[in-house]
């Protein structure tokens, strides 16, 4: 299964977060914005990283240009509940897998990983 790393700000949330995919036996590692998960990605290998757009300190675009400029093969899949900050992030373009709408349901998310985990598995 993979390593993915999440950067989402409100405890409540990374904590369902990180047991649905562990669930799923994904290793899941977590932080608690975009500067401490840009520590963890300098520390450890990921395949996914999975954020929050909204956040403090670092939000989620500004971590996804420094580790799509540094990491070029981490899969990023972003999330947000604010329609301004989803519409942001499309500037990013492949940069980012996609943007999952809070709330979300376990089945969404699982979906949305395992989705974006499949699509960005390298063809060599």
């Amino acid at each position: 299964m993979a390593r993915i790393l999440v950067a989402e700000d409100d405890v409540a949330v990374r904590e369902f977060i990180r047991r649905s995919l562990e669930a799923r036996g994904h290793a899941v590692v977590a932080a608690a914005d975009g500067a401490e998960a840009l520590v963890k990605l300098s520390r450890d290998s990921f395949d996914l990283l999975l954020s929050d757009i909204a956040m403090p300190n670092m939000d989620g675009i500004e971590l996804t240009l420094k580790a799509a400029r540094d990491w070029p093969r981490l899969i990023v899949l972003l999330m947000s509940g604010i329609e301004m900050e989803r519409r942001r992030a499309h500037g990013l373009g492949e940069l980012a897998h996609a943007v999952l709408r809070k709330p979300f349901t376990m089945v969404d998310l699982v979906q949305a990983v395992e989705a974006a985990l499949e699509t960005g598995v390298d063809a060599d």
